[in-house]
C-alpha cells in the first residue's frame, strides 16, 4: 500500500487498532474511520499547520479536531503511549538511562529577561 507522508502503515495500524474498537452503526452523521482521523491528527501534529489547513483527504478539520480533543481528554494517548513503550522495554529496546529532551528552541523577547521592552 503507497501511503502519504506522516501517515500509518498497515503494521504501525495493527499495533493501534485496538484501541479504537469498532462502532456500531447509528442514524445521524457517519462516523469517520478512526485510521483516517488518526492520520490527520499525526499530519496536523507533524507539520504544525493550523488546524483549518488539514488536507481534505482527512475529512472536515473540524472534525479531526474534535475527536484530537477526546482522545486527548480521554487519556487515550496516554494508554497508547504506554502500551508502545510496554511493548519496546518488553523487547529490551529502550535505555532508561538515555533520556531525550525536545532540542527546540525559541527565542525569547528582551522583555523575557527582564529588559525594557521602551526605547530610551
Amino acid at each position: 500500500m503507497w501511503m502519504k507522508r506522516h501517515e500509518l502503515s498497515d503494521p504501525q495500524w495493527e499495533l493501534l487498532a485496538p484501541f479504537f474498537p469498532a462502532r456500531p452503526r447509528r442514524r445521524g452523521g457517519q462516523w469517520k474511520d478512526d485510521r483516517l482521523i488518526l492520520n490527520g491528527i499525526l499530519w496536523r501534529l507533524n507539520t504544525g499547520a493550523p488546524w483549518r489547513d488539514l488536507p481534505e483527504r482527512y475529512g472536515k478539520w473540524k472534525t479531526v479536531h474534535d475527536r484530537f480533543s477526546k482522545m486527548r481528554r480521554s487519556g487515550l494517548f496516554d494508554r497508547i503511549l504506554e502500551a508502545l513503550q510496554l511493548r519496546l522495554d518488553q523487547r529490551g529496546l529502550i535505555d532508561f538511562d538515555l533520556w531525550c529532551v525536545d532540542g527546540s528552541s525559541v527565542r525569547a523577547s528582551r522583555a523575557a529577561a527582564g529588559a525594557s521592552s521602551k526605547k530610551k
